[in-house]
């Protein structure tokens, strides 16, 4: 009876902790780097739910409750008997909830970011814009939608100009143009001198299906940027698309960089760029 008590009281813990911890991403802002807004809520609420039910099972874990059938001559089976001892159950279910709470750097690393696409380009991603359905773009469209800055470079998001690459009509009419862009920035895969990749987050749904979205950032050997690897850039420079044997990818030629802080919501789920 005691053991059947105590396993009771362990199991409402381990859904309170986990109810606790859902709602702290929640409240904390953390989940924003896990989950699309759509989903925050109801992750919060179905943080809230755990708390409830575990507090209710807590409170009522020493009450004796009918199994629900009659018990032949003898019979005495218990239901909430467990395979292995209630403590060890309820530490292989808190323990790693624990350790992944405050070990976790709430983002990938750049070996991750690689498995996930890093290096990818716009054919690669099997993506095209829609040139037959939209009407014939000009370079003073093109213009008018992305008005100059102070310093005459033009505000692209790091996504736009990737997908550029993969359209000719519009890789024809951005190419050479000063653009100011932004993004997180790591040294480029193909260890090329100078070479880095700047990339925002692309999340549909969850972190498990997020991508990065890459371009590649190409600096003088003499003006290499000293920041730590995924740090927040603007970059200004001039947009290229030369192809290197896996068709055009968009280059930026950077003139100047300079380092920033990185918006508290940083998926393509958000406005701006």
């Amino acid at each position: 009876m005691k053991l059947r008590v105590l396993s009771r009281i362990l199991q409402s813990l381990a859904v309170i902790c986990w109810g606790v911890v859902l709602t702290y991403f929640y409240v904390s802002d953390r989940l924003v780097k896990y989950l699309a807004p759509d989903f925050r809520l109801i992750a919060f609420a179905g943080g809230l739910a755990l708390v409830v039910i575990g507090l209710f099972t807590l409170l009522t874990a020493g009450q004796h409750a009918s199994c629900g059938h009659d018990h032949g001559p003898g019979d005495e089976h218990d239901h909430e008997a467990l395979d292995i001892h209630p403590i060890a159950a309820f530490l292989i279910l808190i323990a790693p909830l624990f350790c992944g709470v405050a070990w976790t750097k709430d983002q990938y690393s750049i070996e991750a970011l690689t498995r996930k696409g890093l290096d990818d380009t716009a054919a690669d991603a099997g993506s095209l814009f829609l040139s037959s359905v939209l009407p014939p773009l000009t370079k003073e469209l093109i213009e008018k939608q992305h008005p100059p800055d102070e310093n005459g470079y033009r505000p692209f998001p790091v996504m736009e100009l990737f997908f550029t690459s993969a359209d000719p009509e519009m890789r024809a009419l951005v190419e050479g143009m000063p653009v100011v862009t932004e993004g997180r920035m790591v040294a480029s895969p193909d260890g090329e001198p100078g070479s880095y990749k700047v990339y925002r987050l692309f999340i549909t749904c969850c972190a498990a299906d997020s991508r990065p979205i890459p371009i590649t950032a190409q600096f003088e050997p003499d003006a290499l940027p000293q920041v730590e690897k995924n740090a927040w850039m603007k970059l200004s420079g001039t947009i290229t698309f030369p192809d290197k044997g896996r068709g055009p990818q968009p280059v930026l030629e950077v003139d100047f960089a300079v380092e920033g802080q990185a918006p508290l919501e940083e998926s393509y789920m958000r406005g701006g760029f």
